[in-house]
């Protein structure tokens, strides 16, 4: 198997070095994910791990980090200028987590043994991505778009409990459906979440003095 040498270019080292992390910390729990493990699934030498990352732990944060920017990055942007764009908030997370199926299980396993590598790092990401939603949140009331009262943290929990959920019991439903829930059904699901969404801010608006 090909080793990365000095002469490699470093950055498609780093992403295969991030893209077998994912791999193997998605399929087995982190204290049975060797470093020597990533770097051979990688074809990388695992002195890379240390290079680009620091550690095994360094490399998952890094991958988590990695797999929940473009969700992130969202919320710097225009996505959730309006109600309408929570549909294409949630079609963007359930296309992320489709690609990465067990994902959301890693991060509610990390969570719930409240402790152990990554913990403290999926808070901070948390918390700041609760920091921008906050953010998005007051400048909709500014521009007079959802209701003064409205609590951002309850907005926050509802879309989390309506992204989360399909993809943590994805096998559960799947066998209720007995079908998969590919991509068309999650955009089907995607526009419904919006549109309940939106539809609840409306209402509240409507109830607002």
């Amino acid at each position: 198997m090909h080793k990365s040498t000095d002469q490699d270019s470093g950055e498609p080292v780093r992403r295969r070095l991030l893209e077998a992390a994912r791999t193997c910390f998605l399929a087995d729990d982190y204290h049975d994910v060797s470093t020597r493990r990533i770097a051979d699934l990688a074809g990388a030498n695992v002195s890379m791990i240390r290079y680009y990352f620091g550690s095994k732990g360094g490399l998952f944060e890094e991958m988590i980090r990695d797999t929940l920017q473009p969700l992130l990055d969202v919320l710097d942007g225009d996505m959730l200028a309006t109600p309408a764009g929570f549909t294409d908030y949630f079609s963007l997370y359930y296309r992320t987590m489709l690609a990465n199926p067990e994902f959301p299980k890693l991060i509610l396993k990390v969570l719930a043994l409240r402790a152990g590598p990554g913990r403290r790092f999926i808070q901070q990401l948390l918390e700041r991505g609760r920091a921008r939603g906050t953010q998005r949140i007051e400048s909709l009331k500014q521009h007079g778009r959802v209701a003064l009262s409205l609590n951002p943290d309850v907005l926050r929990m509802s879309f989390v409990s309506l992204a989360m959920t399909p993809m943590l019991l994805k096998d559960v439903f799947e066998e209720q459906l007995d079908a998969p829930m590919d991509a068309p059904f999650l955009d089907l699901l995607a526009q419904f979440n919006g549109q309940l969404v939106a539809a609840g801010l409306a209402a509240a608006m409507g109830e607002a003095p």
